[in-house]
């Protein structure tokens, strides 16, 4: 297969950690390097055998020698960037969420249909080795008819700076256009669309907190005005219902990991806290009359899969997925699609908290603005 040519936007925390990922993956060469911090991006570049090294994300964008531009910025420069990327003929790989808000998420959607480029996504949870599974499980028609889910993430105390990580762009709506459901809940809120199917949501109901405390030199620096918890809940076409629980702190031990259920049957994923895992995978049914809880050898089952199916590695990771898509070995899984319908639950549960009732997805789309800051 030809090499894949890649040129990175952004080379900070995510930047490296993508750098990384393509190291590892064959197909994938980084050919050019791009941050407003020119230093760091030197030394990005000698430090992966990068060749090309710009400081204006515009004059990267002006080689023609690139199949795709990954875009690692925060949330309110995605779609401008993307935009721009797509216009010049590259296909674009975009960090999540796929914007700070559901008018821009989508400007970048139709920007990609426009110019017949592919857009994706980075939402990590679609190739964990449960989603496979739970996929698996639901295309056979184990579960039955689905008929809700539920969107979990748990972080006890673990807020971007002022709990001691990160930088203070993600806890402030100038530049992350949101907290905790669009830092983490996009992975779980994405992962529970895809499953059930990408069903379309029609009425959208929600609340948002910041109610703990925090050191309040880091609250002064970091102007935290987004939420540390989020909660919501979704009705879809053909009555399918989703609650949502996202918190980067509340006072609790731990939570269950997020679920689906349908008629025959129903499936629980993990939960990981620290990367640890809490409650393992289980699917629950009953045969014979019997209540049966079951739990799975999934290691054993992706190790199978990897030797055997054709393939099998572009459903490893976002960036595996990225690459076989570009070299026409797998159709690009609907990414931003997915990314986008998270966008417009997650605005919806904002401003059905501002309003102090549920609105519609009608309403969220009509009224959402766009949050793009120039670069």
């Amino acid at each position: 297969m030809n090499n894949v040519r890649i040129g990175i936007i952004g080379v900070g925390i995510i930047g490296k950690m993508h750098l990384e990922e393509y190291a590892q993956i064959p197909g994938a060469e980084v050919i050019a390097v791009c941050d407003i911090n020119e230093s760091e991006a030197r030394r990005a570049a000698e430090k992966f055998g990068i060749p090309h090294v710009y400081s204006d994300f515009r004059e990267l964008l002006k080689r023609d020698d690139l199949d795709v531009v990954d875009v690692c910025l925060h949330n309110n420069f995605h779609a401008p960037v993307t935009i721009a990327a797509l216009q010049s003929g590259k296909h674009v790989y975009c960090e999540k969420p796929i914007a700070g808000s559901y008018r821009d998420g989508q400007a970048m959607v139709e920007a990609a249909r426009e110019t017949g480029r592919m857009l994706h996504i980075q939402l990590a949870t679609l190739y964990q080795t449960e989603t496979l599974i739970a996929k698996d499980l639901i295309d056979s028609g184990k579960l039955g008819k689905l008929y809700h889910a539920r969107s979990n993430g748990f972080r006890r105390r673990n807020r971007p700076y002022v709990d001691g990580y990160g930088t203070p762009f993600f806890t402030n709506k100038q530049t992350a256009g949101g907290g905790a459901l669009y830092d983490m809940g996009v992975y779980h809120i994405s992962q529970m669309l895809y499953l059930l199917g990408l069903p379309t949501p029609l009425r959208i109901s929600g609340q948002t907190y910041q109610e703990m405390d925090m050191d309040k030199e880091r609250r002064k620096q970091s102007g935290f005005d987004v939420e540390e918890l989020g909660l919501g809940f979704v009705k879809f076409e053909g009555g399918i219902t989703l609650d949502i629980m996202e918190a980067w702190a509340i006072h609790l031990g731990s939570m269950e990991g997020s679920s689906i259920v349908g008629s025959e049957g129903g499936i629980r994923l993990p939960m990981f806290v620290s990367n640890e895992v809490k409650t393992p995978f289980s699917f629950h049914s009953t045969v014979n009359d019997l209540d049966l809880d079951s739990t799975f050898d999934m290691d054993r089952m992706r190790l199978r899969r990897e030797r055997m199916y054709l393939n099998h590695d572009a459903y490893q990771s976002s960036q595996k997925h990225l690459i076989a898509a570009i070299q026409g070995r797998v159709p690009l899984m609907p990414t931003a699609q997915l990314a986008l319908q998270t966008m417009l639950i997650s605005e919806g549960i904002y401003m059905s908290s501002k309003l102090g009732r549920e609105v519609s997805a009608e309403e969220v789309i009509e009224q959402s603005q766009s949050l793009s800051l120039p670069m």
